[in-house]
């Protein structure tokens, strides 16, 4: 018998062998005749081995297939009974039919002699070995992590030999296929023969095991390539799906030479590139290797080939592949273009913006269209929209691409030239045929003056249109920006967060506007929960990268001022501080840049160190006096400039504002429910608080969207009232416009015994405190020492009980209703 003798445990599950074992042990006399089926790998080997030892340990000789002669006296096993000559498989027949024989063949399930057949109609239906599970693997790799043991399974394929040299020369939890256990696939490709290992070898570079194409391929008869499959099939090689498993495709890569494997890549590509298929999957393995730095016209073509394949998905592939096959002796003016759009899309913006630049000034490169589409989208998320606008409006009636006329309107109305949009816009030529890209760009525009021009609620049917008519092919379309993010922004603005989330919804779960836009898109999800209030979920919807886009960066911190400013964490908010100044310094003013602006606004107002901000505030504001003041964009900035107002106790101000905001009301739900609260914050300010007044504007504000705002809005009028009724009413309406359960009636009654232990001073001092301010701030405020503020917080904390600052601070919050 051909068994191993090695010491080491085998990697077999015991049930394969379990039956057969315990009847050996049960009567090793017993007449026994079995077979046992596996490919190359599966086991076989130490299946027997476990037979033997128990026939052994009940001292039955064992025999193997050199001493047939003596199959009376002991048991016969018999390992790779496939390799056997026809005589002996003859002889394992007779074997067979004894009445007092005890014989167990294995085998593996292919290519098949007919005496084996024969053989294997005497030994009955087999016992079948299959792969390992990951139970099984892990109970040899105790130490190992769940994830690990997955990726070992997947490598091998639950190949058994596979898995032992993985797990003999690899590093647990290290994911990478160690050159010893590839080695020692030297043996299993040279069983296979020369016809095998060249069937391996194609189908490790990418081509699909399949006879007549492998036969094509590699110059080999057909019934030569079957029978080589078959030897790859029965050697378990390969998996289910008839493809190679990942740890022999690395093998077969690393033993076959080098030139072998050129030759039959070359080959196979040339076969791809005739029929129009694919060919990334062949040469992306070639782009560390020196061929690729050669020219050769076939390996040139395939790269540039494959590079289109892979800019969809993959784009920094792609500028590899790019620059593969300009390396190869494709001329590099031909792939300018594309290798700008690579760049844009893999959000290397600069190195975009420069190749696309080079596109447009030589007039000797194609693709020049595409070039002013890269520089024009790049501009857009470098925060530049007025210049991608004038590229835009520049490449009309010169270089054609499809939106770009739209896409210039579109920009122009967001820097306030209205006009020159509208006479850009009334010019009846267009780029090609009215494909569902230059609907969707025309509707983009005409929702974009709308909003500026008519109603926000027409404005917002038209985007929410245009979005859903770009999905089908906006995936790949290379643009400034989307239907959905403007169709995003202009629901803010006036209230309709539902569209806003199932426009953005879709969209993201499209993937319109690519890898470039994806983040976008995402961050303007996240800014509709910090609306809500709902800064937890705020947090975990922001993007781990923005990349490098500035528009993406200065929306990113925005959020991230909001969410600190909602959770009064001054010192997160201060940390934001600098990356809003460079972000904003960045970003030049336009209209889709107003929401993150205004919220900036009222974050630097906390900080008090809101000057940094007045030239671009003026900015924005002279860009909405450019347009007439629409009341869809005007209104939410005046509401923010409103807050910072009344953070700042600048009431002439906050005034003024609020008559703005009354000349606006009319426009939408939003508008007016902000100018009603407006009016209410000044008279809270003053010390009028009327309950009913209150109660209704916070409703108000959160019916039309802003849930946070009425919510703050009735919690800051609970602080102010004398009335201690009128206080817990406002607190409860707070807590439910906050989406919180109201509290027990005895926790009222025991907050409001708790209210009463404060002083009124002490009621100040806590509010202050908890919209971060020092002690020194605080003493400013009130026109005490900061020591003084220190003896009131020591008072407050031994009354109310609390143990340390953190369980004083969730008190005072719990208490004032904050």
């Amino acid at each position: 018998m051909n068994h191993s003798t090695s010491s080491r445990p085998a990697l077999l599950p015991d049930g394969y062998a379990a039956g057969l074992r315990s009847a050996i042990t049960a009567d090793p006399a017993a007449r026994l005749v079995a077979g046992v089926q596996g490919a190359g790998g599966y086991g076989k080997t130490a299946v027997l081995d476990q037979l033997a030892r128990a026939y052994r340990d009940a001292g039955v000789p064992v025999f193997g297939a050199n001493s047939l002669d003596r199959a009376g006296e002991g048991a016969v096993l018999v390992d790779d009974a496939h390799r056997l000559a026809e005589s002996v498989l003859g002889e394992l027949r007779e074997i067979a039919r004894r009445p007092e024989a005890r014989l167990v063949v294995a085998y593996r399930p292919g290519p098949r002699p007919a005496a084996l057949g024969e053989l294997i109609s005497e030994l009955g239906a087999p016992v079948l070995l299959s792969p390992l599970g990951r139970d099984e693997i892990a109970a040899h790799a105790a130490t190992a992590s769940p994830e690990w043991i997955d990726w070992v399974r997947a490598q091998t394929g639950g190949v058994a030999r596979y898995v032992h040299r993985v797990l003999a020369a690899a590093e647990p939890g290290k994911t990478e296929l160690p050159t010893r256990a590839l080695d020692e696939f030297q043996h299993d490709l040279d069983q296979l023969g020369e016809a095998g290992w060249e069937c391996v070898t194609a189908m490790a570079v990418g081509a699909t095991p399949h006879p007549d194409l492998l036969a094509a391929l590699l110059d080999l008869d057909s019934a030569v390539v079957g029978s080589a499959l078959l030897a790859v099939r029965a050697g378990g090689l390969v998996g289910a799906d008839d493809a190679l498993l990942p740890i022999v495709r690395a093998a077969a890569l690393r033993l076959t030479p080098w030139e072998r494997r050129l030759r039959v890549t070359r080959r196979l590509v040339e076969i791809q590139l005739a029929r129009g298929g694919s060919v990334l999957p062949l040469v992306s393995p070639l782009l560390g290797a020196d061929i690729a730095l050669l020219p050769e016209a076939t390996l040139a073509a395939a790269f540039e080939k494959a590079a289109e394949e892979a800019l969809r998905d993959a784009p920094h592939l792609a500028q590899r592949l790019f620059a593969a096959a300009v390396s190869a002796g494709t001329p590099a003016a031909s792939v300018a273009a594309r290798q700008a759009r690579a760049a844009a899309v893999a959000g290397e913006l600069d190195e975009a913006l420069r190749l696309a630049d080079q596109v447009i000034v030589d007039d000797a490169v194609p693709d020049k269209e595409l070039g002013v589409q890269v520089a024009a989208s790049v501009l857009a998320h470098r925060g530049l929209l007025e210049r991608s606008a004038e590229l835009c409006r520049w490449s009309v009636g010169r270089l054609r691409w499809p939106g770009d006329r739209a896409f210039a309107a579109v920009g122009l109305i967001g820097v306030g030239r209205l006009s020159d949009a509208d006479e850009l816009l009334r010019s009846s030529d267009d780029a090609g045929p009215p494909t569902s890209m230059t609907g969707a760009a025309a509707q983009l525009a005409a929702g974009a003056r709308e909003s500026v021009v008519g109603s926000s609620a027409t404005a917002l049917s038209t985007l929410v249109r245009a979005a859903s008519l770009s999905e089908p092919v906006g995936r790949h379309i290379l643009a400034p920006d989307t239907p959905a993010s403007i169709a995003a922004l202009v629901a803010l603005h006036c209230g309709e967060l539902d569209v806003a989330q199932s426009t953005l919804d879709r969209v993201i779960e499209s993937g319109t506007g690519g890898p470039l836009l994806r983040n976008r898109h995402r961050l303007l999800a996240a800014w509709l929960p910090l609306v809500r209030g709902d800064t937890v979920t705020a947090r975990a919807k922001l993007p781990a990268t923005t990349q490098s886009a500035v528009r993406d960066r200065l929306l990113a911190t925005a959020i991230e001022a909001g969410i600190a400013s909602r959770d009064n964490d001054m010192a997160a908010l201060a940390a934001a501080r600098g990356q809003a100044k460079q972000a904003v310094a960045e970003h030049s003013v336009d209209l889709f840049a107003l929401l993150p602006l205004g919220e900036l606004l009222v974050a630097a107002a906390r900080l008090r160190d809101q000057d940094w901000l007045a030239p671009y505030l003026a900015e924005a504001r002279a860009l909405l006096d450019r347009l007439g003041n629409p009341p869809l964009w005007t209104s939410m900035l005046t509401w923010k400039r409103l807050h910072a107002a009344i953070v700042l106790e600048e009431l002439d101000v906050a005034r003024q504002l609020a008559a703005e905001l009354g000349g606006l009301a009319h426009h939408n739900p939003l508008a007016a429910a902000m100018a009603e609260a407006a009016r209410v914050w000044l008279r809270i300010v003053d010390g009028q608080v009327d309950q009913d007044e209150v109660e209704q504007a916070s409703r108000a504000l959160t019916t039309a969207g802003l849930a946070w705002d009425g919510a703050r809005l009735a919690g800051q009028a609970a602080l102010r009232t004398a009335d201690r009724r009128a206080m817990l009413a406002l607190l409860e309406c707070a807590r439910a416009l906050q989406g919180k359960p109201p509290r027990p009636r005895a926790v009222r009654g025991a907050m409001s015994a708790e209210t009463d232990l404060l002083s009124e001073r002490e009621k100040e001092v806590a509010e202050l405190v908890l919209a971060g301010l020092t002690y020194k701030q605080v003493g400013k405020r009130l026109f005490i020492s900061a020591k003084t503020v220190e003896h009131h917080i020591s008072r407050i904390k031994q009354r109310l009980g609390c143990a340390n600052r953190e369980d004083l601070l969730n008190r005072l919050r719990e208490l004032l209703g904050q």
